[in-house]
């Protein structure tokens, strides 16, 4: 490879912020979700693996909670401001469906 094609070649950082858009590695997600990689998106579209992404304030300033919900798990994720994750974590209900209460803001 020369230099000219390692310039050209960008790596995703695994969380970018772009446009004040989130952007996160797929396998991340997918992992957390306990899922393969290759059925995440497939499962984003139909609608069974849903997200929500939330912007701290006060003393949360600067920290966003990234949380994806699939139908017995949520996958949460705290990130700083550089995308580095400041704190991980799985709900799975096992052959329970994901209870609505799992679904809330801040929960």
């Amino acid at each position: 490879m020369t230099a000219a094609t390692r310039h050209q070649v960008q790596f995703m950082t695994p969380i970018e912020f772009e446009n004040g858009v989130v952007q996160i590695d797929a396998a991340i997600v997918a992992e957390g979700l306990g899922l393969a990689p290759s059925l995440l998106q497939e499962e984003m579209r139909a609608g069974r693996i849903t997200s929500l992404a939330e912007r701290g304030v006060d003393a949360d300033s600067g920290r966003h909670r990234l949380t994806f919900f699939s139908e017995h798990r949520r996958f949460r994720i705290v990130i700083d401001e550089t995308g580095a994750i400041l704190q991980r974590s799985a709900v799975d209900f096992g052959d329970s469906a994901l209870p609505k209460s799992a679904h809330k803001a801040g929960g």
